[in-house]
């Protein structure tokens, strides 16, 4: 895979859940790294392409805004997804306070 992020990710294990803004659908997921523009993250083998949505991840601790930039396929016919933190809009963060405990 060829590196296309600018500032170097730390490791970050943990689970997490992404939710797709415009349909709300949501899939679990595993991510693997982190920085302050982007993550990677591993998905399982049944999530459509995502390519080119806009998601909202909660993984642990941190909440991130982002468009989903690529999804390659793994050996184990599951995915890598990589994805590039965007600033908040009104509209997500409204969404976020309205799903808050839902």
């Amino acid at each position: 895979m060829e590196e296309k992020r600018k500032i170097s990710r730390v490791s970050y294990p943990t689970r997490g859940v992404i939710v797709v803004v415009e349909t709300g659908e949501k899939y679990d997921v595993e991510t693997e790294n982190v920085s302050p523009l982007g993550m990677g993250l591993h998905v399982g083998k049944d999530t459509p392409n995502l390519v080119g949505k806009d998601i909202i991840i909660v993984a642990c601790t941190l909440i991130m805004y982002a468009d989903v930039t690529r999804q390659e396929k793994r050996d184990d016919d599951s995915y890598t997804i990589g994805i590039k933190a965007k600033e908040f809009t009104p509209d997500v963060l409204q969404y976020l306070f309205d799903s808050i405990g839902n």
